[in-house]
């Protein structure tokens, strides 16, 4: 998976041959495809075990009210220095499916953020509800700055600008 990423954010697509993959990795191209199946799953795969590496780890450390802007900083930051592949895939046909399984990365840190800004005054189903379409809503919101955005991205105006959006949905000041 990691040759997979290097590769990707090497040449800027995902267009990258499963041979060449298999040779950055050392593995033959039959392991990839009986180990994935095919090239799509192959680096939607990659880009989750990068996710999870590298940013959920970051924001399990922090938690409480003042750690928002800390996972919101967190994710800007991964999302722009690891952009190259990000912005290959989300225009690549695996794009829909890494954008429905970066929402449910994502959805965790939403359900926490629901959690603390509506304490126990919302029943279940709608904590869940309001969790999900903040993930849909800031992943798209993410995703768009990731693709079109211009082209040095500047992760801590970003974050800034996803506090406020965060302070004006939850009626809090922007942390």
């Amino acid at each position: 998976m990691a040759a997979a990423v290097t590769l990707v954010t090497e040449q800027g697509t995902a267009d990258v041959p499963v041979a060449a993959i298999a040779e950055a990795a050392d593995v033959s191209r039959r392991l990839l495809y009986q180990q994935f199946g095919d090239r799509e799953t192959l680096l939607l795969e990659a880009a989750l075990d990068l996710a999870r590496r590298d940013l959920l780890p970051r924001l399990d450390q922090t938690s409480g009210t003042e750690a928002i802007g800390a996972r919101t900083l967190a994710i800007a930051l991964h999302m722009a220095t690891h952009r190259a592949v990000y912005r290959a895939l989300l225009t690549s046909p695996c794009a829909f499916a890494l954008t429905r399984a970066l929402n449910r990365l994502f959805l965790p840190a939403n359900r926490m953020n629901v959690r603390e800004a509506y304490g126990e005054s919302l029943d279940e189903r709608t904590s869940e509800d309001l969790a999900a379409f903040l993930s849909g809503g800031w992943g798209d919101f993410i995703f768009t700055w990731v693709v079109e955005g211009p082209e040095t991205l500047d992760a801590e105006e970003f974050a800034a600008r996803l506090a406020r959006t965060r302070a004006a949905l939850f009626a809090t000041e922007a942390s």
